[in-house]
C-alpha cells in the first residue's frame, strides 16, 4: 500500500490512485530547442534567460532523427519551442527538413533572434508544407508587457507578425491570463485593436494561458485522482490532454529524451524513454502542478487539434 504521508507517481499522498493517461496517438511532436533566450522575462514558465543550458540546443541532427521516426509513426504536424527558437544556430535547418514532410508551428518572442534571421527564414513558405508563428504578446497594455519582455518590445513584435502575414505565413499570439480574468472576449477584443493597425486579420488566433509558475516551483494544487477524471470530464475532455496526442523532445545532460508534454520538462519523471515508440506505451500519470491546470482549464500548447 503507497505511503499516505508522501505522493508517488502512481498515488496520491492519500495512498489514492492517482489519475493518467494512456497515450492513444502521436499527433504532434514537439521540439524544446533550449532554453537560451534574449529575453530575462521574470514570469518566463521555462525559466529562459540568455546563456541558460537548463535545456539544452537541440542539433538538426538530433532533432531529424526524432522527425524522421515520427513520420514512421503517422505523426501530423511538428511545433518548437524554447527558450527563443531562433537563438539556436541549427533552427532554420531543423525547419527546412520538418517542412518537407509535415505543416510546422514556432512559439516565439518575435523579436531580434527572429528578426536577424529573416532573409534564411521567409524563403521558408515555399516548402510543401506550411510553416506557422505564434508570437508572445502577454498583454494587451504595451507598457505592461513590455516591463516584462523590455521597452518596445510590444511594438517590435506586431511589427514581426505583420511581416510574415504579409509574407504569407499563418501567424497567432499566445498571451497570459489574468487570475481574476472573468470575460475572455473583452479581453482579446483589446488586442484586435492593435491587430488591424499593423494589417493583421481581425479573426487572428488567440492562445491564452494561466498561469504556470516557474520551473520546479513548489505549488500546492488539488491531486487529481482516477475518481476525478472519470466524474469531472468526459471522454472528449480526457482525449483532449496533450499528453494523449502529443510528445516533446528534450535534450538535458547531452542526451535528447521524449517528455510527456511541453509542461513537465522540469520533473525528470516525465522523461519517458529514448524513443517515440517505447515513450507511446507509458502511462502518463498527473502528478505535476501543471497537469491541475489543463485538468482545471483544458489548457493546451497545441492550435487545431
Amino acid at each position: 500500500m503507497p505511503s499516505t504521508e508522501t505522493a508517488s507517481w502512481t498515488h496520491t499522498r492519500a495512498g489514492v490512485a492517482r489519475g493518467y493517461i494512456q497515450p492513444a496517438s502521436l499527433d504532434e511532436l514537439w521540439f524544446h530547442t533550449g532554453t537560451n533566450c534574449n529575453l530575462r522575462c521574470p514570469f518566463c514558465l521555462e525559466g529562459s534567460k540568455p546563456g541558460d543550458n537548463r535545456i539544452e540546443l537541440i542539433s538538426a541532427a538530433e532533432a531529424r532523427a526524432y522527425i524522421d521516426e515520427a513520420i514512421g509513426m503517422g505523426v501530423r504536424k511538428f511545433s518548437f519551442t524554447g527558450g527563443e527558437p531562433f537563438v539556436n544556430p541549427d533552427m532554420v535547418a531543423i525547419l527546412d527538413h520538418a517542412l518537407d514532410h509535415r505543416p510546422c508551428l514556432v512559439l516565439t518572442n518575435g523579436t531580434e533572434p527572429l528578426i536577424n534571421r529573416l532573409a534564411d527564414v521567409l524563403p521558408l513558405i515555399a516548402k510543401p508544407h506550411e510553416l506557422a508563428f505564434r508570437i508572445s504578446l502577454d498583454y494587451a497594455d504595451p507598457v505592461r508587457h513590455d516591463k516584462g519582455r523590455g521597452p518596445g518590445n510590444f511594438r517590435t513584435a506586431l511589427r514581426t507578425l505583420g511581416h510574415l502575414h504579409r509574407a504569407g505565413f499563418q501567424v497567432s499570439i499566445a498571451r497570459q491570463m489574468d487570475t481574476d480574468e472573468s470575460d475572455r472576449a473583452a479581453v482579446d477584443a483589446e488586442y484586435r485593436a492593435h491587430f488591424a493597425a499593423h494589417g493583421l486579420p481581425e479573426d487572428t488566433t488567440i492562445v491564452a494561458f494561466p498561469d504556470f509558475a516557474p520551473p520546479s516551483a513548489h505549488v500546492d494544487t488539488p491531486e487529481i485522482t482516477e475518481n476525478c477524471m472519470t466524474t469531472y470530464l468526459s471522454e472528449a475532455q480526457r482525449d483532449a490532454f496533450m499528453c494523449n496526442f502529443s510528445k516533446m523532445i528534450v535534450k538535458k545532460g547531452g542526451r535528447c529524451g521524449v517528455y510527456a508534454c511541453t509542461l513537465v520538462d522540469d520533473d525528470a519523471d516525465y522523461d519517458l524513454a529514448p524513443t517515440l515508440a517505447e515513450s507511446m506505451k507509458v502511462r502518463v500519470m498527473l502528478r505535476h502542478h501543471r497537469c491541475f491546470s489543463c485538468f482545471a482549464y483544458g489548457a493546451s500548447c497545441s492550435e487545431g487539434h
